[in-house]
């Protein structure tokens, strides 16, 4: 036990630890969001349509967070931007725990949106900055791992304050972000520094005709990794079929919302239980070769529900496209991180992050249709979509590598012109 505690946790500085602490409490304490919806109809007598207005105002916001905290992390710094995104959230949410308008609700909302997503970008980055790149799979694991605990306390958390009071709900949430700004202002040191060196000493080729200061638009303009961006896009199509598609599926074959609930609980559990076995699993093989495998597992479970008609069925499926999310987590994240120029690293994971809210969008708003016109075919269409992503990692995977190496090599100056 020792010895794998140690090839899974060991080898990683403290500063990644503090970063892991307060991505766990701020998943664990980001509850108020999930229960917005319910505040609106339940507490404030909203209508269903106005009250998925609001929540659309937050995804919206989500969106341009996502793009801020991105340059906001390269031009401030990490710990800048999770120190004002943190603080910006705690006042906003103290701001819904007393409003009474709906526009001023709305307008909170989608501002909460911006600083909720702020920090993923900043996150990531100062992880890459610090973490040795041996490492930086089993960091990204366990990063994914407090993810998806803090998300499963929050749901078990969120339940029982939302019973007793929608405000307490708020002020709660609003309480835990302050405790991760507490965490990262005392212990998270600035870290932009680390990236700003390792551009400066040197990574990948200098091209001398480019004269276009590096930004946003590198990353938006950057073939190699713009192609595994589509392909994260199609990962991220599959999982959200989880919780905007499959519960019609399984109301329409007569199963109740507890079902659910309890396929949803599966997944959450066999990844709080097995993720940190994942890294030794998978550090023999190429990267691509992992994503392909994983993500032909996904299409494997989530074509299967063209069959599943019973409970046992979707839970044997979920346990197929939930052992694909474990496995897919850490290359993705190295991957995307590989890829980034130290200097643009924010910047790189904004456009990444980016892939979650549109496919947050594009899977109810067309997998509605498909699930509609097409009925259980809709799952094989699905699961066609997987299968195009694996072969997709594997025709790709070569280029990225090409394109790793180069930004590893040690930096060629231009010799100076004699004359």
């Amino acid at each position: 036990m020792r010895r794998w505690w140690d090839d899974t946790a060991g080898g990683l500085p403290a500063t990644f630890w503090y970063l892991w602490s307060g991505l766990l409490i701020n998943r664990a304490g980001a509850f108020a969001m999930l229960f917005l919806s319910l505040y609106l109809t339940a507490a404030r007598g909203v209508s269903a349509s106005l009250a998925g207005l609001v929540v659309g105002a937050y995804g919206a916001g989500g969106a341009v967070g996502t793009l801020l905290g991105g340059v906001l992390a390269d031009r401030w710094g990490r710990r800048a931007t999770l120190l004002a995104a943190h603080l910006g959230a705690a006042g906003l949410m103290a701001g819904l725990a007393v409003s009474r308008q709906l526009a001023v609700i709305a307008a909170l909302a989608a501002l909460v949106g911006v600083v909720h997503s702020m920090p993923g970008p900043a996150f990531v980055a100062a992880i890459v900055d610090v973490v040795p790149e041996e490492r930086r799979s089993h960091a990204f694991n366990l990063q994914f791992w407090a993810f998806n605990l803090g998300m499963a306390v929050a749901s078990l958390l969120a339940g029982v304050l939302a019973e007793a009071s929608f405000v307490a709900l708020f002020l709660v949430d609003a309480a835990a972000t302050l405790a991760a700004a507490a965490v990262i202002a005392l212990k998270v040191p600035e870290t932009l520094a680390h990236a700003a060196r390792a551009a400066a000493t040197g990574v990948g080729p200098v091209r001398p005709g480019r004269l276009r200061r590096p930004g946003l638009h590198t990353a938006l303009t950057d073939r190699t990794f713009l192609v595994f961006v589509g392909l994260t896009f199609l990962l991220a199509v599959l999982t959200m079929q989880t919780s905007t598609i499959m519960p019609l599926a399984m109301r329409a074959d007569g199963l109740r919302p507890s079902a659910y609930g309890l396929v949803v609980a599966l997944g959450g559990a066999l990844i709080v239980a097995g993720q940190l076995f994942v890294p030794r699993l998978i550090e023999p093989y190429r990267k691509s070769s992992v994503l392909a495998v994983s993500t032909g597992l996904m299409a494997l479970g989530f074509g299967a529900l063209a069959v599943a008609d019973h409970l046992p069925l979707y839970l044997g499926a979920a346990v197929v496209w939930t052992i694909g999310q474990m496995l897919a987590a850490p290359p993705n994240a190295q991957i995307n991180a590989d890829l980034a120029p130290p200097e643009l690293r924010a910047r790189y994971q904004s456009v990444f992050y980016l892939t979650f809210p549109a496919a947050s969008f594009v899977a109810p708003a067309l997998g509605g249709l498909s699930l509609q016109h097409l009925g259980d075919r809709h799952w094989l269409v699905v699961g066609g979509l997987g299968l195009v992503a694996a072969v997709g990692h594997l025709l790709a995977g070569p280029s990225r590598e090409r394109r790793v190496a180069a930004l590893r090599a040690p930096r060629q100056e231009p010799e100076p012109v004699r004359g």
